[in-house]
């Protein structure tokens, strides 16, 4: 079966964008009945688009998408006269080839497209559908490169012109150049794995060749991966990898030096890539330092950050604060369970009080409640307090896993030290989340400053393990402590006595503020000082009935509520404007918001900052602000739906609470509707 045929070829191509374009060249799979629904296929090309442009330098588009809408793999030509803005920095595409895969294409079908790929990286390849004057010259242009599909295993050879030939991988290295070629190896992947990973094979390949250098590259793509071979990569002198996916198994590599960049640096500037290959395999071999402080940090395996070295400082923050919160997230959703399943059962074991009454439970006190003593393998009092105490110590880890992280991303694994130190005061001194942010970036770039120095071989082996840790932490802890921890806990103060004013005001603007707070950063410094403001209301209210700060309470919990269960309504009723991951962070997010954890949205928030935060903050406050207005009493500082016996007027609690929830799936549904941009969790989260 043909790839493709002469009623996909359009020679002269009248479109004047590229979704125009898209849907001209769309239609002609329509018409010979490869795309069995057109709009389904241009919203997954759309959505592809969105996520990297495909405009390649040379005047090339490749716009491409696996899709339900499409029946089987194939392509369809375009040539425009005036060209289309693709996205391409050298300027518009003259040349258009439209890529078409079922979502559930088989191995055996998926490999042709990547010869295409490959393909489109010759310039007689592309010089040759430039010059064609007849749908049917294009066709066979483009068959004599990729062949046929092989629809079934036929039992005797098939042709050569129509045999799939075997990953590149496969092919054992050529030996290295006598003179000074190195040998190479390199990793590529896209998001959709079916063009740009092997174009910018093709590319590595190619600009390794010219400079007399052996390359083998491994494709993890849509036609399978064959990985490099374990004596491949001990011969390799230099890596690249060229991905905007994560790379499988990148611990192989550890040891060697790596060049890493996204996947359409390799297809724009391939011989660049290669020469900064060769010269980290140079500085290696004159510097086996620079090897040996290297390997720790690769062999870590679990430890990576999406951190772009060549973006803006801007960009580079906001990979950093992501990096943190990312790490930090397993910790957020272990703790949150384990108490929401602590409070369940201490409903069961002591009434109506048991979640109040858990929360004394500890390891450290000399009387009933010190659960390491007096833990009783029959008493379900004692397995709810287990329960409480094991995620309590999770949830203390927060601050300080932000916090080192964010050096992390900052300074690798120097960072570590100095980040985690930093956070773990911080939160002692009250400075919460803001202060784990500040105690975060300043260790990371102190680390990072200290690894720069230039010092005598002698101490060059003590510097990752004595020197680094040892002042980055000294500095880090040292300003924070005597200069920056005050400032920052007297900020939290501020607010705090901020919100105290507003009681003299309208309930409802009082509610209205806290339940902002809650959803603005969802468990970040903001939020906490809206929750501290009503625990510290709580205590105050003493055994009073009617104090006002057992309604703030009531607010508080159902404002933090909302962004959980609103997104995970959210991944429910529209799963198609979210990622994989996110529909299953939206699966979490029904316990974690029932059980009052903010922090189960922030997996959506990294991912899409200004339309969840702007959807959670008016679902929040609304929320906020009925509860204030509906007079609902909660004495528990937490418990979520696990401690609705103990309120006055629950049932006003769920309907200012579902209010909220539907407010912000209605904002963050109409909002992804209009533009359905994903940018994947794994961009930022690493975990």
């Amino acid at each position: 079966m043909s790839l493709i045929n002469e009623q996909q070829v359009v020679l002269a191509l009248g479109a004047t964008d590229r979704h125009d374009a898209t849907r001209a060249l769309a239609e002609t799979l329509v018409a010979t009945g490869r795309c069995t629904d057109l709009e389904v296929f241009l919203g997954d090309v759309r959505k592809r688009e969105e996520t990297m442009a495909t405009g390649l330098p040379g005047g090339i588009a490749i716009p491409h998408a696996r899709s339900a809408g499409i029946a089987e793999p194939t392509l369809a030509f375009g040539r425009s006269a005036d060209g289309i803005d693709w996205g391409a920095k050298d300027g518009p595409a003259d040349i258009v080839f439209l890529i078409a895969a079922p979502e559930g294409a088989s191995e055996a079908h998926m490999k042709v497209l990547p010869k295409l790929a490959k393909a489109l990286m010759k310039k007689e390849f592309t010089g040759a559908l430039r010059e064609a004057t007849t749908e049917a010259e294009v066709v066979a242009i483009v068959e004599a490169e990729v062949g046929d599909i092989a629809v079934a295993p036929a039992p005797t050879p098939a042709p050569a012109a129509a045999a799939a030939p075997a990953p590149e991988p496969e092919a054992a290295p050529e030996a290295p150049a006598a003179s000074s070629g190195l040998t190479l190896v390199g990793v590529t992947s896209c998001p959709t794995g079916i063009a740009h990973t092997y174009m910018a094979a093709e590319a590595l390949e190619r600009a390794a060749k010219e400079a007399g250098h052996t390359m083998v590259v491994e494709t993890q793509g849509s036609a399978g991966a064959t990985p490099l071979s374990a004596a491949q990569i001990a011969a390799a002198d230099a890596v690249i990898f060229a991905h905007d996916v994560e790379v499988r198994n990148a611990e192989r590599f550890a040891g060697k030096p790596i060049v890493d960049v996204g996947v359409k640096k390799a297809i724009s500037d391939g011989p660049a890539l290669v020469s900064q290959a060769v010269a980290k395999a140079s500085e290696w071999r004159t510097n086996p330092d620079a090897a040996v402080a290297a390997a720790p940090a690769a062999a870590s395996s679990g430890l990576a950050s999406k951190v772009d070295k060549k973006a803006g400082i801007g960009t580079q923050i906001r990979q950093w604060l992501m990096t943190g919160v990312s790490y930090m997230i397993p910790f957020v959703a272990a703790g949150g369970i384990l108490i929401a399943l602590s409070f369940m059962l201490a409903q069961i074991a002591l009434g109506e009080n048991g979640a109040i009454e858990i929360v004394n439970y500890n390891l450290t006190s000399d009387d009933a409640y010190n659960i390491a003593q007096n833990f009783d393998v029959l008493s379900l009092t004692s397995w709810a307090a287990l329960l409480f105490v094991i995620g309590g110590a999770a949830f203390g880890f927060l601050v300080p896993i932000l916090s080192g992280f964010i050096a992390f991303a900052i300074a690798d694994r120097p960072g570590l030290v100095p980040g985690i130190v930093g956070g773990s005061i911080a939160a002692t001194m009250g400075a919460g989340f803001l202060g784990g942010i500040v105690t975060g970036v300043l260790g990371g770039l102190t680390a990072k400053w200290i690894a720069s120095w230039k010092v005598h071989k002698g101490v060059r082996g003590v510097m990752p393990v004595v020197v680094i840790p040892l002042l980055s932490s000294l500095i880090t802890m040292g300003l924070f402590i005597t200069l920056l921890g005050s400032p920052i806990k007297a900020l939290s103060d501020g607010l705090n006595d901020w919100l105290t004013s507003l009681q003299g005001g309208s309930a409802f603007v009082l509610g209205l503020v806290l339940g902002a707070m809650m959803g603005f950063d969802l468990g970040g410094p903001v939020n906490k000082v809206a929750y501290f403001f009503g625990t510290a209301g709580l205590a105050a209210a003493g055994t009073a009935t009617d104090a006002p700060a057992l309604t703030i309470m009531a607010a508080i919990m159902a404002a933090g509520m909302v962004a959980p269960l609103a997104m995970a309504l959210a991944t429910t009723l529209r799963p198609k404007l979210f990622s994989e991951p996110e529909r299953e962070n939206g699966k979490a997010a029904w316990l974690l918001g029932a059980s009052f954890i903010s922090e189960g949205a922030i997996p959506f928030a990294a991912a899409d900052p200004v339309r969840v935060i702007a959807s959670s903050v008016a679902g929040s406050a609304l929320t906020g602000g009925l509860v204030m207005v509906f007079g609902v009493t909660l004495r528990a500082p937490h418990g979520g739906i696990w401690v609705l016996p103990l309120m006055g007027g629950f049932l006003w609690f769920l309907v200012a609470l579902a209010a909220g929830v539907a407010l912000m799936t209605s904002i963050v549904l109409v909002l992804k509707s209009r533009d359905k941009k994903l940018e994947t969790v794994d961009a930022v989260a690493t975990v």
